[in-house]
C-alpha cells in the first residue's frame, strides 16, 4: 500500500523560507518513469500543480507563480521528495499535497496522479 506523508508546513513570515518533505512507503522513488511532485489548494480554489517531475523524470514542471522561488528535489536513498520555498508570498497560503503516480506522465497534471498525501498547511503572515 502506497503512503505519502508530508511534513514541514507551518507559518512563515512573508519573504521567508520553508522546506516541505514527503516520505513515501510502498512506492519506489528511484523509478524514474513515475511522475511525482507537489500540488496545493487554497480555500475556495481548485487544486493546482506547483512543481513536479514528469516525462520519466527528464523534465521538471513549475507553476508560473513559483518559478524562481520554489525548488523541487528528491533523495532516492531516503525515498523522500522535497519542496524548498523561498521568498514566500501571501498568495502561497494553501494546503500543500505530495502526489505520486504509477504512470509515465507526459504532463504534470491532477488527472495523472494516483496517490495523494494528507496535506500540510502553509501560512504566510506579514
Amino acid at each position: 500500500q502506497v503512503q505519502l506523508v508530508e511534513s514541514g508546513g507551518g507559518s512563515v513570515q512573508a519573504g521567508g523560507s520553508l522546506r516541505l518533505s514527503c516520505v513515501a512507503s510502498g512506492y519506489t522513488f528511484s523509478s524514474s518513469k513515475y511522475c511525482m511532485g507537489w500540488f496545493r489548494q487554497a480555500p475556495g480554489k481548485e487544486r493546482e500543480g506547483v512543481a513536479g517531475f514528469y516525462l520519466g523524470g527528464t523534465r521538471t514542471y513549475y507553476a508560473d507563480s513559483v518559478k524562481g522561488r520554489f525548488t523541487i528535489s528528491r533523495d532516492n536513498t531516503k525515498n523522500t521528495l522535497y519542496l524548498k520555498m523561498n521568498s514566500r508570498k501571501h498568495k502561497d497560503n494553501a494546503m500543500y499535497y505530495c502526489a505520486a503516480s504509477l504512470r509515465y506522465c507526459y504532463k504534470f497534471e491532477h488527472n495523472d496522479i494516483d496517490y495523494w498525501g494528507q496535506g500540510t498547511q502553509v501560512t504566510v503572515y506579514s
